[in-house]
């Protein structure tokens, strides 16, 4: 198994582990106990660094974590969303590879699409009021 698929296995496992609400009651009796043994450790320097440390270190490592989970879910919904667009024969099929255009050419794609929102949004209002005139002049 390669280095990749074992981390890819890892971090699945992981973080369906550390996403159940078992871990997240472990993690809360973990500072409860910690909170408790407080008075009995006199609030020293020692007992406060053993939570800064185990936080911190949890921290760091669940970022590595969470941003592998993200890239892998977000690979796969580009992948089922450009499958979308290929499927459907009237979409643009530039959007396909949006995720690498630069900043000019999404934000020109994304006031043309904001412009034929606009435009749905008129010919909807229009069409609502035509409704409306004509159920006026039916209760006539």
């Amino acid at each position: 198994m390669s280095a990749r698929n074992l981390f890819n296995t890892i971090a699945k496992k992981a973080a369906a582990a550390t996403g159940s609400p078992w871990t997240f009651l472990a993690a809360v009796s973990i500072v409860v106990l910690w909170g408790i043994s407080g008075p009995i450790f006199k609030f020293n320097d020692t007992w406060q660094l053993v939570i800064n440390t185990g936080t911190t270190i949890i921290t760091f490592l669940m970022v590595f974590l969470i941003q592998h989970t993200q890239n892998s879910d977000t690979a796969a919904m580009q992948i089922k969303l450009d499958e979308l667009i290929r499927a459907t024969a009237e979409a643009n099929n530039e959007l396909l590879d949006l995720e690498e255009l630069d900043e000019e050419r999404l934000e020109e794609i994304r006031a043309e699409y904001e412009r034929m929102a606009r435009e749905a949004g008129d010919a909807l209002t229009r069409v609502r009021a035509c409704r409306s005139e004509r159920r006026d002049d039916e209760a006539v």
